[in-house]
């Protein structure tokens, strides 16, 4: 064999081990987390969906998301239905993780015996003053002492405790706020997830939804939003720890927790860890992952580029990771991938792991992941943020190729498709009114017509 030839061979070897080693562009990342939370896989049935659950387990996101928008981007044919089986079955229940206004706030999904290792230690604090009127009291004691309430038990439990203090009776609606303060406190749950969604209805006068049941003999039901039965979320801690034999020590939940951000991400970035408002942030699993890297379960390393050194991966993860890699100085593939998610999906790094893209010259404005907002990954960049509303949009690069805009219009014509949105009207790009926007002449060629406020697409 001639030398050089051997030389040739050695060159190229080591060039190949070096670029093993070397650290993968942020926007691999975006085309990577997607793809490791199969979003858009196809994938259909009960055992996907709790696949899934397992997966977002602990992960505290919006009501008005999770259903909308999270859980149909995994489950191919989602329907509320196959939840709510789950949840009847006795594998998710589901806890508050604060308040996003009156008719919207962050939850939480637990598999039961997992629900005492993954929810988050409450700590005293300020919510605990205010949470701790007669009207708190009386509710907490009625969920205390007679276990699982419907509404109206909890209602007349409300009657009494006020004819007790000495205080007026509290109206429905005071009752039901006093309730869902609770829930959002994460003292309070309910065994169907009924309530969450009727807190998307509308309401009419006097605070009431305007969808809300009747009986068939006209008589009044409860409200749509206080339908099933309510408990302590420290009732179902207990049922947890009947079911694994002993309550978890700190060490089983940092390991459980540690675990888990594994399984959610990949590739676990001190980023990742203090997106998710994890309590003792990234020092809290770091003894963990080191442990477990010592054992050879994870790997350690610089996997993605501006994230710091302390980086940790299951191998499988790496591997998927480096295999989206583009080669510098390649072209963009003929047909990338267009992803279209809620701006508050953990698929999404834009916001958390990654910094939102600045373009100075573009837009002042910085998005946010907001219920409600959309994202547009083209190849892995940000490519359009829709704000909540649908009324504008924000642009950004490769939204300049033709091939892309057409693809995110195509992306959020999806909107309509499914039903999350009767038609789009966009009335402002960039910050400018769109009668003044470059892409007004694009946007009426990929579809939009134009109206009187905006351009619009879907139905008239």
């Amino acid at each position: 064999c001639d030398p050089e030839v051997l030389r040739l061979i050695r060159r190229r070897s080591l060039a190949r081990l070096r670029r093993e080693i070397e650290p993968v562009e942020p926007t691999t990342l975006a085309r990577f987390l997607p793809a490791w939370q199969g979003v858009d896989s196809g994938i259909v049935g009960l055992d996907r969906l709790a696949e899934v659950i397992t997966q977002l387990e602990g992960l505290a996101l919006p009501a008005s998301v999770f259903e909308r928008d999270v859980l149909p981007a995994r489950v191919a044919g989602y329907r509320p239905q196959m939840l709510d089986e789950l949840g009847s079955a006795g594998e998710v229940v589901w806890v508050g993780a604060g308040s996003l206004g009156r008719d919207d706030g962050r939850i939480a999904l637990y598999r039961p015996d997992r629900l005492g290792l993954l929810l988050p230690t409450r700590s005293p604090g300020s919510d605990d003053d205010a949470l701790g009127s007669w009207l708190y009291q009386a509710l907490r004691a009625q969920l205390a002492e007679r276990g699982a309430s419907f509404h109206r038990e909890l209602l007349a439990a409300s009657f009494r405790a006020a004819e007790v203090a000495g205080q007026r009776r509290p109206g429905e609606r005071e009752m039901l706020d006093a309730l869902w303060d609770l829930v959002w406190a994460g003292e309070v749950t309910n065994d169907t997830f009924a309530p969450l969604r009727a807190l998307r209805w509308p309401r009419r006068g006097g605070g009431r939804r305007t969808a809300r049941p009747r009986s068939r003999s006209g008589t009044r039901m409860s409200p749509p939003e206080a339908a099933g039965r309510w408990s302590l979320v420290t009732d179902t801690l207990r049922t947890a720890a009947a079911l694994t034999g002993a309550e978890p020590g700190g060490t089983e939940q940092r390991a459980a927790l540690a675990t888990t951000l594994l399984e959610r991400y990949g590739v676990v970035t001190r980023d990742a860890v203090a997106a998710e408002g994890v309590h003792g942030g990234f020092g809290a699993v770091y003894p963990v992952y080191r442990e477990m890297e010592e054992r050879g379960r994870v790997r350690r390393g610089y996997f993605v580029e501006g994230l710091g050194g302390a980086q940790f991966a299951m191998t499988g993860a790496v591997d998927r990771l480096r295999s989206l890699r583009r080669d510098l100085g390649a072209s963009r593939p003929s047909d990338p991938a267009t992803v279209l998610l809620a701006a508050a999906d953990p698929a999404n790094p834009y916001g958390t792991v990654l910094a939102w893209p600045r373009d100075e010259t573009r837009h002042q404005r910085t998005p946010a992941r907001a219920a409600g907002a959309y994202v547009v990954l083209h190849d892995g960049e940000l490519a359009a943020y829709l704000e909540r509303g649908g009324k504008s949009m924000l642009t950004f690069r490769p939204f300049d190729e033709a091939s892309c805009s057409a693809a995110v219009v195509e992306a959020l014509r999806g909107l309509i498709a499914d039903g999350r949105l009767k038609r789009l009207q966009i009335e402002k790009v960039d910050g400018q009114p769109i009668a003044e926007s470059p892409f007004r002449s694009r946007l009426g060629e990929l579809g939009f017509r134009q109206a009187y406020r905006g351009y619009v697409l879907g139905p008239a």
